[in-house]
């Protein structure tokens, strides 16, 4: 068996009980539950960033190029960026939000041939991994402003039902929440705009023009469009709290179908391959 692809599978491993615990922790009274799916997701991180330099020694290219791949370095990311605010907010009940939706894509990953291909000329550019990771690490941090967007809501209505149970003392105030997805959302935004410019440039190289208008590309630039909308109205007009929460959850349920269900279900030039 490849390198990789058996610290893949401990990773897999390693997420699913994070997963679990981070879960359980949302709904337990007891401590120690969240710390142990913290730990668990550290684990599996350093697992999974081992399986994915190994596949890219074994592949020779950085390895994002296919379904499985993709998949696997979306996955990678979120927990990065769940890691980076646990480190910067100490809020492990965020971890149940996002850990069960990095296992959920790195499961889907698993469900993906895992064999390395031999890269057609037209992908053996640096400008493809550029674009890619810079497109996924932009959705990561849209993820993020999915997954404090919900804890919003839930938090609001707790405080509009006065509603003060374990819950509600596990997830963070409303001020610290939007702040959160505030700062997730220019991040998510400077990533994702830059990796646009990158695939531009990588459209160019490989088929002399920067811009085709094929699905994928065109739903990028409405995720654009939509974040572009977002940041616009946060300075101008002031949107914060459930407004700024409910255009997080649509602008990345937007990312998800760009990256899953137009990939399944529409050939493009951009597609990931199976």
């Amino acid at each position: 068996m490849i390198i990789n692809i058996i610290f893949f599978k401990f990773t897999l491993f390693l997420y699913f009980i994070g997963a679990s615990f981070c879960l359980l922790n949302l709904a337990s009274k007891k401590k120690g539950i969240g710390v142990i799916g913290l730990w668990a997701t550290g684990a599996g991180f350093l697992l999974h960033t081992i399986a994915i330099f190994a596949r890219m020694f074994e592949a020779g290219y950085i390895p994002i190029t296919n379904m499985h791949e993709a998949l696997s370095f979306f996955s990678w990311a979120i927990i990065l960026t769940f890691l980076v605010v646990e480190l910067a907010y100490k809020i492990k009940s965020l971890g149940s939000f996002l850990v069960p939706l990095a296992f959920v894509l790195i499961a889907s990953a698993a469900a993906q041939p895992m064999t390395i291909r031999e890269l057609p000329p037209i992908l053996q550019s640096a400008w493809l991994g550029i674009h890619t990771i810079l497109i996924l690490l932009g959705g990561a941090a849209f993820a993020l402003s999915f997954a404090v967007g919900v804890m919003y809501l839930i938090q609001d209505r707790h405080l509009k039902k006065k509603k003060i149970d374990n819950l509600y003392r596990k997830l963070p105030s409303l001020d610290v929440l939007d702040e959160i997805n505030h700062r997730a959302i220019i991040f998510g935004y400077m990533l994702f705009t830059l990796g646009i410019i990158t695939g531009s440039i990588w459209a160019e190289y490989a088929w002399g023009s920067y811009w085709s208008w094929d699905p994928k590309q065109t739903m990028s630039a409405v995720i654009w469009f939509i974040y572009t909308a977002f940041l616009h109205a946060r300075f101008t007009y002031g949107w914060r709290g459930r407004k700024a929460a409910y255009l997080s959850i649509g602008g990345f349920v937007t990312v998800i179908f760009t990256f899953v269900v137009i990939n399944l279900i529409i050939k493009t030039i951009h597609n990931f391959t199976s």
